[in-house]
């Protein structure tokens, strides 16, 4: 513990020292992010992990507050850092300016593809002979990916996949291990890709081969040019910011003890009584929602901001949002769409049972809470990303906050592009019948 200790304290100093300097971390110059746990080899031994590392605990500290939000590390995984530039206008830099750069040449990708989608096959097939055999990539997929029938039954894949590095999700830490990522299928591939990365994430490339892909910019018909483009380096980004959601439980020993292994967290007991509290924490992408789950009554929930209630939700539910998640669930309630730069958290309430609660967005910078009201008539459920979906009784409580750990994805353009581009395609934004002109006779009628 006093090592936890001491690492938490010197992780909280230099979080002080960052002041509101939006896009860098002094001190910290393409090293390991603040935090990371070094793996006891530097090299990857095998071609399948097979050990599990159960994280027992971690150290727990108060975020300082920032008007401004809190600055998000600049390296993304064991290679990839954002390309420094001077150049900004009252601490905003220009979302242009974003360029990935590489401090040693990647050497191995993360390839994510949408399970159960036999026409993915071709595309996954001809993207990992180019990765192993043209790119001399080592290339790392989830087993369950190779247990795909689609995947599975292809005999022309049996040399390729010899040389696939296997891991299992929630058992195999490959967070040191890979360069970048690269994603075939929909949104939430990207979804699920930020999942498995609970503190650095390295670069994400993702090709639209799914029903929407708002946020998947690259078409896969040249992907041998825009793949080299990336391992070239000096490519437009995108830092989706992410947030770092904590979930407190209150329950007996007796309880904690059936489930203990089911989540991994922090455990505080008070040897005077026969109470628990469990913590997990979570990295969430789009958006935390609580609502009322299969009960028929309102959901009445309290919500803080910085230890200050501010209000009560009574409704369906609240959703808290990230700017990148202000598109999905968010907006289908009535919220802005807010551009991934935007230092921001959206609070949207779902059906409130007032014709004046209306969305808000608050600084990044802020600690939301959320707790049942103590007269609520009953319990809430909460959604992570739409999965890790749980109860929540009274004596839990939601806290919320923007991490410092985005997810940087690359950009086929560039950030301010890519997003219009996304609205007016997927979104069909503001499409409508154009008005016609007014002809010579119609203007003189009307002067």
């Amino acid at each position: 513990m006093d090592e936890r200790r001491e690492a938490a304290l010197s992780w909280r100093a230099s979080e002080s020292d960052t002041g509101s300097l939006p896009y860098y971390l002094p001190g910290h110059d393409g090293g390991e992010p603040p935090g990371r746990a070094h793996p006891a080899h530097s090299r990857f031994k095998g071609r399948s992990l097979s050990t599990s590392h159960a994280l027992i605990g971690s150290a727990s500290f108060r975020r300082t507050q920032s008007l401004h939000g809190p600055s998000p590390v600049t390296t993304f995984g064991p290679k990839a850092c954002m390309l420094q530039n001077p150049k900004a206008v009252m601490h905003i830099q220009d979302p242009a300016s974003q360029r990935l750069t590489w401090n040693n040449p990647p050497k191995s990708v993360l390839v994510i593809k949408k399970i159960r989608d036999a026409s993915l096959r071709r595309p996954f097939k001809e993207l990992c002979i180019f990765l192993t055999e043209v790119k001399n990539l080592i290339v790392y997929v989830e087993k369950k990916v190779l247990e795909d029938p689609a995947i599975a039954s292809d005999e022309s894949l049996v040399a390729v996949k010899k040389k696939f590095c296997t891991f299992q999700e929630d058992l195999d830490d490959i967070s040191d291990r890979v360069d970048f990522i690269i994603c075939l299928g929909g949104d939430g591939t990207l979804l699920y890709a930020s999942s498995l990365f609970q503190e650095s994430v390295p670069p994400v490339m993702a090709f639209n081969l799914g029903s929407l892909g708002f946020l998947t910019p690259f078409n896969f018909d040249t992907y041998q040019s825009q793949v080299t483009q990336v391992i070239e380096g000096n490519s437009a980004i995108v830092l989706r910011s992410r947030l770092r959601v904590k979930v407190v439980r209150g329950c007996s020993e007796k309880a904690f003890a059936q489930d203990a292994m089911d989540e991994m967290g922090l455990i505080v007991t008070n040897g005077d009584t026969e109470v628990a509290r469990k913590t997990m924490q979570y990295q969430v992408l789009n958006e935390v929602v609580v609502d009322r789950g299969p009960s028929s009554y309102l959901s009445n929930v309290d919500l803080f901001l910085d230890g200050h209630q501010i209000t009560t939700v009574q409704g369906d539910g609240v959703i808290v949002s990230t700017p990148t998640g202000s598109t999905a669930y968010a907006v289908a309630a009535g919220a802005s769409m807010i551009h991934p730069n935007v230092p921001a958290i959206m609070i949207t309430p779902i059906c409130p049972h007032s014709l004046s609660f209306r969305p808000i967005v608050v600084p990044a910078g802020v600690e939301l809470k959320i707790m049942l009201s103590p007269d609520a008539r009953n319990t809430a459920w909460v959604s992570l990303d739409g999965r890790k979906r749980q109860e929540i009784s009274h004596g839990d409580s939601i806290t919320i906050t923007t991490s410092c750990f985005p997810v940087p994805s690359i950009c086929f353009r560039d950030p301010v592009n890519d997003w219009f581009e996304s609205l007016a395609q997927c979104l069909h934004w503001n499409v409508r019948k154009r008005q016609n002109n007014l002809s010579s006779e119609e203007e003189e009628e009307e002067c």
